[in-house]
């Protein structure tokens, strides 16, 4: 069994998105591309100034969007007229295949907010697809639980304990992760996938070699293997996010990623015609 190392440990890059809201973002920046995965934003902050603009109306074409709350409320509306609240411990699983346009606005005035979003590339099969929605309300998410550690499971399996998210072209993984001091967190991976680990807070050691310190808010690309053993260096917590390369060409235009330029060239048009939406 091929034991699971670090290859990378990387600093998010401060950024801003939708109408100024501050955010860390590691994929996206630095690596570009981790393939099936193009970007993931921290978002987290006290000062409602940071977030009070959220995201208003925006297109999406051809991707996944997954947005997992862990403080605060996101109100939810797009041109399916689909519509909901996110609250701390919400999942958001949204395939937008085709073409959605959505906003995703604080519902709060003040206070923290605190939340991850995860985008995910889809095979050319699919991105024309009809979008649809995976909405996982807190106490409805799947959960390991023992002296030494929580585990929130969106997706994939630990110790026959399964999450929500079933039947996905990337098989993927996504826990939450909460890991007592000195205590391990042990678990096997398909050796076809890519792999990270987001650390939120904490300390961790990963695998058998020795690696720079890691601290909170860091992003750590993982080696492909089998075995992964993660110790707590202090209480941490983390998330173990995984899925298998689609490995087909990508084009980026903005919200909409396929697969050619003129796939994007018609994207844009599409919106701008006002035919986006099928």
């Amino acid at each position: 069994m091929v034991t699971i190392e670090v290859n990378k440990i990387i600093k998010p890059t401060p950024a801003s998105d939708g109408a100024g809201v501050k955010l860390k973002r590691s994929i996206g920046f630095e690596p570009d591309y981790f393939d099936p995965f193009l970007m993931l934003d921290e978002f987290g902050s006290d000062n409602k100034e940071d977030y009070i603009g959220g995201f208003p109306p925006h297109p999406h074409r051809g991707i996944e969007t997954v947005t997992y709350m862990l403080a605060g409320n996101f109100e939810h509306k797009d041109s399916t007229g689909g519509e909901g609240m996110m609250s701390a411990g919400d999942v958001q699983w949204m395939k937008t295949g085709s073409g959605i346009i959505h906003s995703e606005m604080p519902a709060m005035k003040d206070g923290r907010l605190h939340g991850f979003q995860l985008w995910i590339n889809m095979p050319a099969e699919e991105k024309m697809s009809k979008p649809e929605y995976h909405y996982i309300d807190a106490d409805k998410i799947s959960t390991y639980k023992d002296e030494e550690k929580i585990i929130k499971i969106i997706a994939g399996e630990f110790l026959e304990t399964k999450g929500s998210i079933k039947k996905h072209n990337i098989d993927p993984v996504y826990f939450d992760i909460e890991l007592e001091k000195n205590k391990e967190f042990k678990h096997e991976l398909p050796l076809s996938h890519n792999s990270f680990i987001y650390l939120i807070e904490g300390e961790i050691n990963i695998g058998t070699k020795s690696h720079e310190l890691t601290d909170e808010s860091t992003l750590i690309i993982l080696t492909k293997g089998e075995y992964l053993n993660v110790c707590a260096l202090k209480k941490s917590k983390f998330l173990l996010i995984s899925g298998k390369p689609i490995g087909e060409p990508i084009a980026r235009g903005g919200p909409f990623v396929m697969n050619t330029k003129e796939e994007i060239a018609e994207a844009i048009q599409d919106y701008h015609s006002g035919t986006f939406v099928k």
